[in-house]
This record gives structure tokens, C-alpha cells and sequence, in this order.
């Protein structure tokens, strides 16, 4: 099959000469199918191989392409010893060693007399020049292919460098010129080079490649354009007309208000404003609730739904575990009961009688609010009237997962989705640039503030002191470890080792949980520790997220510096949630890096989690801020959020514009389709 130059760039790199079927499933395993796949698999580094000498001027550690004329064989015969073959060039001698090669392919490549072209890194053996398992074994007439800077890529094992720079150079020699989807004065405006003249400077880079260089720029840019407008898309799609808008009077929240026993803070009012007004209005809500960890999100979005029942329609609280599903179902109990509203738990522990009352329910309208984890969004759920889904910490969620979720629903549905990682403004626009944002900005009055310690681990002996005192005073305590085994390469406390040192100081008061520890298991012990039966909670970070545990008032975080900023608040606000002053000691080894004593500086000096994300992506740039590349999940291939923040912005902007001058998408359908957005786009416009 020949490839077609009309659609080059989506042509398979089977149909690549040198690529059989073979190398097509090696190069799937680094997600290149296609050509334009190829294209944007950029190399990371460069190797210098212009470097040539004649043998008796070698040096030792350098990178050689050397022309040498074959003189003798030696194959061993005992096995597991390298065969070696002689060179020389008139003025010296050089062995090529080969490990786990055949005969037959030595005598191919190098015929005795013959002349050929080798490169590799020259080193000293028993007095001989050596040069092992050569990076490249040629003809002389191939000099110019092999005698310069070549491009380095992280290849899988099964394709060689020589071979991928063969594949590479085939399709950047053919690749046609491609039709601009930017304006001329855009790309002036910007000193932009075309597309494809952008592509073939990144493959063709000498020096490293720098991601602010103008071509580096403008790649990065086409990809975060393509990203915020198909989130553009997606927005318009989920907030299409409401035929019915939510007509309420307030008496139910007022009610609710009067209730309680403390009074919403100003930010936590404005909030509400913004949501009632969203639910008010003829378009569906499509928002997301941003509060640092115990701002009170859940209570805000509690009082919201109060609107929407008393409008006529069902409501959902979605959590990510049925620990926090069954906490939320315990606030929303005692928020609503003078109220005539109906809630029901739908977790995996709902036995099979509960769970067909509670389906018929939800099906005749007999449920006003279902609080559970994802099962709530299964086929065989059919709600009778949903008017509005809250779905809490679901940072995870995807665009597709969004329009999903929006279209279960149905065209009546308000969306709000809850987080407690405060995320930083130019990722704010990569993860939400499809959702209104509302942020929570200040905690409850009379919530005890977190005092924050750090305490090298040889001075551990000082903290048992300290936990002896807090337990007596009726506190307990969380001790948080990065690993649940102990490991040969990474030098970290485990938690399995931590559990058998504190089990000793306070025998039958302490017990251990990570993310191994079945469900049922996991959730008993936490009901434990509830329940104040046990006093201290070995842990990993399972506990990092939601968990509400007012009496517990002390956190010890074990080698702290192997944790992000943000993950290291997070934990963090498992403590003081209650009226007592919380605290936090960070323990941490002595070879502390850098960028950890910067983190742990920064915990210290404040509480406030966005101003800690911010510094967080200043550190870290394209760290995990929010869990995103534990879950295997990456944002960007080629942009850096903070590197290319003015990006972020300037696509926001053009994009605007096209909204607001109704410009037609077609002329992005390449580019969408490069970074596989099409599909998506394509859903949202239906």
C-alpha cells in the first residue's frame, strides 16, 4: 500500500518502508501508529558522532566514527565469550568486541579486507583500543548518514537507533507541506515558523532541544490550542438550553440555614449565589467548586441541592470511596432532619435487598437525594426526575468522562464537580477550561489552625514523648508513610515497619491501613479509629483525601521530602478539622535535596493551598501536582504549564474570539485530529 499525500499524516508507519509488522507493534508500544505519531515522538537528547581520527589518535571515553579496514576474526569457542575482530587503518589497531552475536552476522558486516565505517565509544582493554558492540557498522559511502549530530529518542528494545533514524528521515523527507490552520499575521505576530518547518527543526536539533526556542513554542502552542478548544466544544455541548429551569423560593435553605449551628462564611454565601443563579438560569450548569481542604464544600453544595428538591427534581452526591460516600450521607442526615427530604446510601456494601428498594425508589421518585461512589451512574440506575449531580474529588475525570456523565443526566441536569487541590491557574485552564470555576477562599470561623514542625528522622526518639501527652489529653493521632513494604532501591521508612516500631511503644492502640488491605478491611479499622478504639492510624497516603476525622489532631508525615507540596497540605488537612489546634511534623532524612527543603520551608511558613499549589508547579513544572501522572495520566506531551503559562492565556483569547466572530472549526480539522481530539469535538457538535 503506497502513501497517500493527501492524508500523509495519517497514514499507518506500516506502510513505511523498513517497517514490517514486527516494528509496527514495537513502535505501538510507545503509541506510534500512525505517521503523525512518529512526528511528534520528539527526541530528548542528541549524540555527537562527528567526531574522526586516525586509531593511533583515539581518545579514551569519546564517541569515534571511525573508517577501518577489516583484518582478522577471533570466535571462541567456549560459549559466553565475546567474539572480536580486528581493525586497523595503516597508523593503528582497534578490537570490536561483540557480546551475544552471531558468527554468520559478524562475516557479513565485516568482511576480511574490506573497508567499513564504525561508531561507537572508543574505551582501553589489556593495552588495546576496544570499541563495543559499535552503535553503527556501515559502508564508507554512508559517511554523511552517520558522521554527524544524530537525534536521540527513547527507543523500546527491538528497534535500534539506526534503524528509527532510517523510519524518522523517510517520513521528514517526504512529509509534504501542510496547510496552515493559523492567520499569516498570527504567525508573524508570534515570529511562528509553518507547521511543518517547526516539526523538521525539533527532529533535526544539534544541541538539545529547548523548549522555549520560537519552533518549540509554536508546537507547544497547536497543542494547547487544540486542547482548550475542544474543551470550548465540549462546554457548549453540556450547557445547551434547559427546557425546564429550577423554580424555588429559598424556604427550604433558609430553614436549613436557621439550623445550624454556625454561620457560613462569606465566600461559602457567594458560592451559593453563583450556583443558585446557574440553577435559576435556562442553561445547564456545568461548574467547578474549588476549596482548599475543610472550607466546607460538602455543606455548600448540600444547601444548593435543598433549591433543587424543592424544585421538584432528584439530586446526587457522587464521592470516589464509600468511606466518604457514607460521611457525606451522615452530614446530609443531620443537615436535613426537620426536613421532609429522602435520602439513600448506594454504595458496594448495599446488600442486594436494600439495593432493589433503593432502584425502585430512585425509578418512582421516592428518593430525593442518592448518595454514593461511581456505581451510582450505572446502566441499570434509572432516576425518575435527576436534576443535579455533584460529583466530589473527581479531579481524575477526563472530557469524555465529563460529556458522558453531563448526557446520564439527561438535558435537565445541573453538574458540579468538588475539589480540595487547589490547582494553579494555567492548569485550571488545561483540566477546566470547559467549566465556570467558583473557589472557596476561607475557612469556618473557630477552626483550629495547624501548627507545622519538621524533625530530622535520627531525632524520632523526641516525638514518642509528644504522642504519649496528646493521647492522654484524648487526641489521636495519623503517621503517614510513603511505602507499605520496605524497598532495596529506595531508602523509605515502610509502613509495615513503622506499624511494628509504634506496636511495641503502645501495644493494642494502633493498627495499620494502606491501599493492598481489602475494602471491608480497610473500612472496619477506619470505623475503629472512628469509634476512638484504637489510637493511632498507621498509614499510606490512602488517607489523603476526604477523610473526616475531628478528633484526630496530630499527623506525622515519614520521610516527608519524598512527597509533592501539594500532596504533603493534603495530608496535612486530615488534622484540626475539629476546634482543637492541629499539628503536623514532618519528618525528614538529612541528604535532604534542594527542592525539599524548599518544600518543607513552604509548609511551614503557610496554610493557604493555593498559594502552595502555585509554588508547588513553580518547583515541579511538569510534576505530578495533582496525582495526574500516578494515574497514569498526563496532560500535555509537549507543553510545559509553566514554562508556556503565556500560552495558556493567548489560546484562551484567540479562542474567545472565534467563539464570539462564530468561526467556522473546519479549518482546525487537522489539527484536531493530530492530537486526537477529533472524535471528541465531533460528540460535542451533535
Amino acid at each position: 500500500m503506497s502513501l497517500t499525500k493527501k492524508n500523509f499524516l495519517f497514514n499507518k508507519v506500516s506502510q513505511l518502508k523498513g517497517v514490517g509488522s514486527k516494528t509496527s507493534e514495537i513502535l505501538k508500544r510507545r503509541n506510534i501508529v500512525y505517521i503523525k505519531d512518529l512526528l511528534m515522538f520528539f527526541p530528548y537528547s542528541s549524540t555527537d558522532r562527528s567526531h574522526s581520527t586516525s586509531l593511533d589518535k583515539l581518545e579514551i571515553g569519546k564517541i569515534f566514527t571511525l573508517k577501518v579496514k577489516v583484518s582478522k576474526y577471533n570466535f571462541p569457542r567456549i560459549r559466553n565469550l565475546p567474539n572480536r575482530v580486528i581493525c586497523e587503518d595503516g597508523k593503528g589497531k582497534i578490537e570490536l568486541v561483540f557480546f551475544n552475536s552471531r558468527e554468520g552476522y559478524i562475516r557479513n558486516v565485516l568482511p576480511i579486507n574490506k573497508w567499513v565505517l564504525v561508531s561507537g565509544k572508543v574505551n582501553f582493554y589489556k593495552n588495546k583500543y576496544q570499541m563495543t558492540n559499535p552503535d553503527y557498522i556501515t559502508k564508507i559511502t554512508n559517511l554523511d548518514f552517520v558522521q554527524k549530530i544524530i537525534p536521540k529518542y527513547k527507543l523500546v528494545e527491538g528497534v535500534t537507533e539506526k534503524n528509527y533514524r532510517k523510519i524518522i528521515e523517510q517520513v521528514l523527507d517526504k512529509l509534504p507541506q501542510i496547510e496552515e490552520w493559523h492567520n499569516e499575521d498570527f504567525l508573524k505576530q508570534m515570529d511562528f515558523d509553518r507547521w511543518d518547518a517547526s516539526l523538521k527543526k525539533i527532529h533535526k536539533v544539534e544541541d538539545g532541544i529547548d523548549i522555549n526556542s520560537t519552533f518549540y513554542r509554536r508546537l507547544a502552542y497547536d497543542e494547547i490550542f487544540a486542547h482548550l478548544l475542544t474543551l470550548s466544544e465540549s462546554r457548549k455541548r453540556i450547557k445547551k438550553g434547559k427546557q425546564k429551569i429550577k423554580k424555588f423560593t429559598n424556604k427550604l435553605y433558609t430553614k436549613i440555614n436557621n439550623n445550624l449551628n454556625f454561620s457560613l462564611t462569606k465566600s461559602q454565601k457567594k458560592v451559593i449565589e453563583e450556583i443558585n443563579l446557574d440553577l435559576s438560569s435556562k442553561n445547564r450548569m456545568f461548574r467547578m467548586l474549588q476549596g482548599d481542604v475543610g472550607c466546607g464544600k460538602t455543606i455548600v453544595s448540600l444547601m444548593t441541592m435543598a433549591n433543587v428538591i424543592e424544585s421538584g427534581f432528584q439530586c446526587a452526591l457522587m464521592a470516589p470511596t464509600s468511606i466518604l460516600a457514607e460521611q457525606h450521607y451522615f452530614e446530609a442526615r443531620n443537615l436535613f432532619k426537620n426536613t421532609k427530604i429522602k435520602i439513600a446510601m448506594l454504595t458496594g456494601k448495599t446488600s442486594l435487598s436494600d439495593r432493589r428498594n433503593i432502584l425502585n425508589n430512585l425509578k418512582s421518585n421516592n428518593i430525593d437525594l442518592i448518595i454514593g461512589t461511581h456505581s451510582l451512574f450505572q446502566k441499570k440506575i434509572i432516576f425518575n426526575n435527576l436534576g443535579m449531580v455533584v460529583i466530589d474529588e473527581q479531579h481524575k475525570f477526563g472530557v469524555k468522562q465529563r460529556i458522558s456523565l453531563a448526557d446520564k443526566g439527561g438535558p435537565e441536569c445541573d453538574l458540579l464537580l468538588m475539589s480540595a487541590t487547589p490547582i494553579p491557574r494555567t492548569m485550571m485552564l488545561g483540566i477546566y477550561g470547559d467549566m465556570d470555576i467558583s473557589k472557596i477562599t476561607e475557612k469556618p470561623a473557630g477552626r483550629a489552625k495547624v501548627i507545622t514542625y519538621s524533625k530530622p528522622s535520627k531525632k524520632i526518639e523526641e516525638i514518642w514523648k509528644l504522642l504519649k501527652n496528646k493521647i492522654k489529653e484524648g487526641n489521636q493521632i495519623f503517621w503517614v508513610c510513603p511505602l507499605i513494604e520496605e524497598s532495596k532501591i529506595l531508602n523509605f521508612t515502610s509502613a509495615k515497619k513503622r506499624f511494628e516500631t509504634i506496636k511495641k511503644k503502645f501495644p493494642g492502640r494502633v493498627e495499620l491501613i494502606h491501599g493492598s488491605i481489602k475494602q471491608d478491611e480497610k473500612e472496619i479499622i477506619l470505623k475503629k479509629f472512628k469509634d476512638k478504639k484504637i489510637d493511632i492510624l498507621v498509614s499510606t497516603t490512602v488517607i489523603e483525601v476526604g477523610i473526616d476525622f475531628p478528633n484526630a489532631n496530630v499527623i506525622i508525615i515519614d520521610n516527608a521530602n519524598k512527597f509533592g507540596l501539594s500532596q504533603l497540605h493534603q495530608l496535612r488537612g486530615r488534622v484540626g478539622r475539629g476546634n482543637k489546634p492541629g499539628i503536623c511534623i514532618l519528618v525528614y532524612n538529612s541528604s535532604l535535596s534542594e527542592n525539599a527543603t524548599k518544600r518543607i520551608k513552604i509548609l511551614k511558613k503557610t496554610n493557604d493551598g493555593f498559594e502552595i499549589s502555585e509554588e508547588d508547579l513553580k518547583l515541579r513544572g511538569f510534576g505530578d501536582l495533582v496525582g495526574f501522572e500516578q494515574s497514569g495520566f498526563k496532560l500535555f506531551k509537549i507543553a510545559d504549564e509553566v514554562h508556556h503559562a503565556d500560552l495558556f492565556e493567548l489560546a484562551k483569547k484567540n479562542i474567545d474570539l472565534i467563539n464570539l466572530n462564530k468561526i467556522n472549526l473546519k479549518k482546525f480539522d487537522v489539527l484536531l485530529k493530530i492530537f486526537d481530539k477529533a472524535e471528541i469535538i465531533n460528540n460535542s457538535i451533535k
